[in-house]
């Protein structure tokens, strides 16, 4: 179809130019002007006629289907640590630099396979007195960055006193090790801020194996004591003892309590089922009134590995 209007145009131009001088025969300016117009007029036409048919041919479209331009998503900038962030001090934000760690999933030195994706989740508490918005972010720290970004924005508004679960999709590596990855919150004006009394980050540990039976086990024991009743001078105090286990996976346990005076308790068989902590607890009672001082109670694992636990020492008074 366009070589048709080409070769159209072109026919239009002899018959132009002839008819042009014919009526200037006498070799006119202006008939020579009006000629040199009509041709160049005729010969930008082609031109653009050819750009659209090439602009045509060239991006050809299946039957039914609509093209759309490709839309790319801005990559996050990563935040290299340590880099901008200073620790609270002379800043218009620093007052509002105060978090707790409430609480925190995936215990540490979970064993994960080579290349395994889990998400972390701390449970962060505003312990100042100001609400926190989505400005202030969540910055990588220091140790290996697990596979996420080097910083995120907060999820969600804080007022004081309430707390946000902050996940991060993480990944573990290729390489059999133990990896730690450090974490601070950041006000907007970046001051870096981490939780508890002495500013410190909260992190994820995870142990990689490629075993096809990893060794898990028990990775820790905390105790708390309690009194019951917690003050006063009864005729008899319980003193309960409870025992927080962490494991670092599926783990069959056997153990059982040893005490001070030499009474131990039965064994008892626990099954966990993934890294995870499970209380345990024991409870000794005793009358007040005789043999006031130092007891102590312990955990003791045999099976699968034997391990005695420090004691959880505790004073028999009257008071408390």
């Amino acid at each position: 179809m366009f070589k048709t209007i080409k070769y159209t145009l072109l026919s239009t131009i002899v018959v132009a130019s002839l008819f042009v001088t014919a009526c200037g025969a006498n070799g006119s300016a202006e008939a020579t002007q009006e000629s040199n117009s009509i041709q160049t007029a005729v010969v930008a036409t082609i031109a653009a006629q050819d750009a659209a048919h090439i602009a045509i041919t060239s991006t050809p479209a299946a039957p039914g289907v609509t093209q759309t331009p490709l839309l790319f998503s801005p990559t996050l900038t990563p935040l290299a640590p340590r880099a901008s962030p200073t620790l609270p001090g002379n800043t218009s934000k620093s007052k509002c630099a105060s978090a707790s760690l409430v609480s925190e999933t995936i215990p540490d030195k979970t064993i994960f396979k080579p290349g395994a994706k889990f998400t972390k989740t701390w449970e962060i508490q505003n312990t100042s007195t100001c609400a926190w918005d989505t400005s202030y972010k969540i910055i990588f720290w220091d140790g290996n960055v697990l596979g996420g970004a080097y910083v995120y924005n907060l999820p969600q508004a804080v007022g004081p006193g309430q707390t946000v679960p902050i996940s991060l999709l993480l990944t573990a590596p290729t390489e059999e090790a133990t990896y730690t990855s450090k974490w601070m919150l950041q006000t907007p004006d970046s001051a870096a801020f981490g939780v508890g009394q002495y500013n410190a980050p909260f992190y994820a540990e995870i142990t990689v194996s490629a075993a096809a039976k990893p060794n898990y086990a028990v990775t820790s024991v905390e105790y708390n004591i309690v009194r019951d009743p917690a003050t006063g001078c009864p005729a008899n105090v319980n003193y309960i003892v409870y025992a927080t286990i962490t494991t670092s996976g599926p783990v069959e346990l056997t153990y059982y309590w040893a005490q001070s005076d030499g009474n131990s308790s039965n064994q008892i068989t626990i099954k966990i089922e993934s890294a995870t902590t499970k209380i345990v607890s024991n409870e000794w009672k005793l009358h007040i009134a005789t043999n006031p001082g130092l007891r102590w109670m312990a955990l003791v694992i045999v099976d699968p590995v034997y391990t005695e636990y420090p004691h959880a020492e505790f004073t028999k008074t009257c008071g408390g």
